[in-house]
C-alpha cells in the first residue's frame, strides 16, 4: 500500500512544479520580447532628437567638411540607417553598447562608473520610503477613518502629487541657500566637497546626500503607503480575520500574522518596480542636485545628443524595470499559490 501511495502522494507536487516552470517560462519569454522591443524603440526614438552630434562635439569651432566626415566615419554615422541598426543590435546582444561621442569611452564603462553613485542615492531613499510606506500604510488602514488615517493619507497624496524637481529646488532654496532666519545648512549640489579622506569623506558624502534623499522619500513614500493601505482595507473584512479575533487573538497579532502577509501582494509588485527604478536612477532629482549618477549622465547625454550613451542608458533603465517586474512575477506563486496555476 505504501509503495503505491508514495508516487500518488507526490503527484500534486509534480503538477505544481510543472505548472510553475510553464508559468515562469512564459514570464521570462515575455521579458525577453519586451527587451527586444526596447532595443528597437530606443534606436529609432532618439534619432528624432534635433541636432548634429558631430557639430556639438566640435564645440562650435570652425571645422572643415573633411574633418566632419572623418568624425562621422569614426562613429559609423556615415553608414545607412539600416546598417547602423543591425550593427547596434548585434553589438548590444553581446553586451557592447557602443562608444560615447563626447567621452570617447565605451558606454558600458560610463554606466559602470556612475552606477554606484546612483545606487547610493536611490538605494538609501528606497529603503527608507519602502519601510515608511509599509509601516504608515498598515497603521492607516488598521485605524481607518480616524484622524491619524486622514492626516497620513492626505499628506501622502499631497507629496505624491508634487513634482520631484520642484520639491528639490524648494529644499535647495530653503536649506542650502537659506531664507529668512533659516541659514544654509546643506550643499547646493554634488556628491562631495573635495579634500576629505577616511571618515571625514563619509560624513561629507552623507551631508550631500541628505537633501536629495529627503526629496525622493517625500515624493515616493506616499505611493507605497496608499497601495499598502488599500490592500489591507480589502483584507480587513475577510472571514479568517473574524475567526482569528473570535479565537481570542490580540488585535495587533491578527494584523501582523494574518492580515498584513495576505495584503502584501500588491505592495510586493510596487517594491520590485521601485527596485528597478532604483537601479535606473531618478533623472530629475539627480539633475537638480548635480548628483554624478546615471540620471545626470542621461541628461548630459541628451543635450549633445550622444546617441550611443542615450541608447545604452535607455536600454539599461528599461532592462532594470523589466527584470524586476519579472522577478516579482516569479515570486508571486510563493506568496499566493493560486497565481500561476
Amino acid at each position: 500500500m505504501s509503495g503505491r501511495g508514495g508516487p500518488a502522494a507526490r503527484t500534486p507536487r509534480v503538477r505544481n512544479a510543472t505548472a510553475y516552470v510553464r508559468y515562469g517560462a512564459g514570464k521570462v519569454g515575455g521579458a525577453a520580447v519586451s527587451l527586444l522591443a526596447v532595443l528597437v524603440t530606443g534606436f529609432f526614438l532618439f534619432r528624432l532628437i534635433p541636432g548634429d552630434p558631430v557639430r556639438t562635439m566640435t564645440g562650435g569651432r570652425p571645422v572643415s567638411a573633411g574633418q566632419l566626415a572623418s568624425y562621422r566615419r569614426e562613429f559609423g554615422m556615415d553608414l545607412p540607417l539600416w546598417q547602423q541598426f543591425t550593427d547596434y543590435c548585434g553589438k548590444a546582444l553581446t553586451g557592447d553598447l557602443g562608444t560615447s561621442y563626447q567621452f570617447r569611452a565605451p558606454v558600458v564603462d560610463k554606466i559602470s562608473e556612475a552606477l554606484p553613485n546612483t545606487l547610493l542615492l536611490t538605494g538609501t531613499a528606497f529603503v527608507i520610503y519602502t519601510a515608511l510606506g509599509i509601516v504608515l500604510g498598515t497603521r492607516a488602514a488598521w485605524r481607518h477613518g480616524r484622524l491619524g488615517d486622514r492626516l497620513n493619507t492626505g499628506l501622502a497624496l499631497t507629496l505624491y502629487s508634487v513634482p520631484s524637481f520642484w520639491l528639490g529646488l524648494l529644499l535647495i532654496i530653503v536649506f542650502s541657500v537659506g531664507i529668512g532666519p533659516i541659514p544654509g545648512l546643506f550643499p547646493t549640489g554634488g556628491m562631495e566637497s573635495g579634500g576629505e579622506e577616511g571618515f571625514g569623506y563619509v560624513l561629507d558624502v552623507a551631508h550631500h546626500l541628505i537633501l536629495p534623499v529627503i526629496t525622493l522619500v517625500a515624493v515616493e513614500y506616499g505611493q507605497t503607503l496608499l497601495v499598502t493601505r488599500s490592500a489591507l482595507l480589502d483584507e480587513m473584512g475577510s472571514d479568517y480575520l473574524t475567526t482569528a479575533r473570535a479565537k481570542g487573538l490580540r488585535d495587533d497579532l491578527v494584523r501582523r500574522r494574518h492580515a498584513v502577509p495576505n495584503a502584501l501582494l500588491p505592495t510586493v509588485t510596487l517594491v520590485f518596480v521601485n527596485l528597478g527604478r532604483t537601479v535606473a536612477g531618478v533623472i530629475l532629482v539627480e539633475t537638480v542636485f548635480s548628483w554624478p549618477g546615471l540620471g545626470g549622465l542621461f541628461y548630459q547625454a541628451l543635450s549633445v545628443p550622444d546617441l550611443p550613451l542615450v541608447q545604452g542608458l535607455f536600454l539599461f533603465f528599461a532592462a532594470a524595470v523589466i527584470i524586476m517586474n519579472t522577478l516579482a512575477d516569479l515570486v508571486y506563486p510563493f506568496l499566493d499559490p493560486r497565481v500561476g496555476r
